[in-house]
């Protein structure tokens, strides 16, 4: 089996995906030969264009439910799915009401959720079943303002090892990528807020010991080997593409 065209033959569910980290995924799955759908609340981005696009909210479980059947009728099944579609919050833990909590609990973690919930049937038919959270450096370790954003990742994080203890009997594999800062469009609408984008943008590269942002492309292949069927004894795995975020503790740069 290539490992560029591993993808071949295999159909893939990727939400979030019109945009950001989540295109990058889509577009790398396809260009390595799976055949994709993206799933997110708006698609006028990548409708017409190389993937199938479908509409949901995966706040709406109904609407969940209708999008992943849409995907696997017109892929004629599935293989992969890509839980990415997720919302960011600022503040600490007294920035937020509980409306806002629970909107971001409920989109970041229940989210997942649904989209697997509906999914599960297809990917018990498959051969190489493979689902990838991307989850958040967030999740392990204290970032300032960023209270409720952390909580949902941290519990993504839990539930993902709990799907993949779950799931291995029935041979679908579950993992998780923690990305750094990435250069998405939610971080350049933070930056376009900030009193000084240029100095806000200087201080999240430099938290992270590489010393930049970590692009939605590095992130994709994270993806891709995690859901690759190359991959098939990884399970209960979280990959950090953090720029060593997580785990180095480098002397200031003189």
């Amino acid at each position: 089996m290539s490992a560029t065209r591993e993808f071949a033959g295999l159909k893939a569910l990727v939400t979030g995906g019109a945009s950001g980290i989540g295109l990058a995924i889509a577009d790398l799955l396809a260009d390595r030969g799976a055949a994709v759908a993206v799933l997110d609340r708006d698609v006028s981005l990548v409708s017409g264009g190389r993937h199938l696009a479908v509409v949901a909210d995966v706040s709406d479980d109904t609407a969940v439910r209708a999008a992943v059947a849409e995907a696997v009728t017109s892929l004629g099944g599935l293989d992969i799915v890509a839980n990415n579609a997720g919302i960011g919050a600022q503040g600490g833990v007294d920035a937020n009401d509980d409306t806002e909590w629970l909107r971001v609990l409920d989109i970041n973690v229940l989210g997942t959720v649904r989209v697997t919930r509906a999914a599960l049937p297809s990917l018990r038919e498959s051969d190489h079943a493979a689902i990838v959270n991307t989850c958040s450096v967030a999740a392990t370790v204290g970032l300032p303002s960023r209270a409720a954003y952390s909580a949902s990742k941290g519990a993504l994080l839990s539930l993902t090892l709990a799907m993949a203890a779950d799931m291995l009997p029935e041979g679908i594999r579950v993992n998780a990528v923690n990305p750094g800062t990435a250069d998405t469009p939610w971080v350049q609408r933070l930056l376009a807020a900030a009193d000084d984008p240029s100095a806000e943008r200087s201080a999240l590269e430099a938290r992270q010991p590489h010393g930049r942002l970590v692009t939605p492309q590095e992130i994709a292949h994270a993806v891709a080997y995690l859901a690759s069927p190359l991959a098939g004894s990884t399970t209960g795995t979280t990959l950090a593409v953090d720029g060593g975020m997580d785990r180095l503790r480098l002397r200031p740069r003189s």
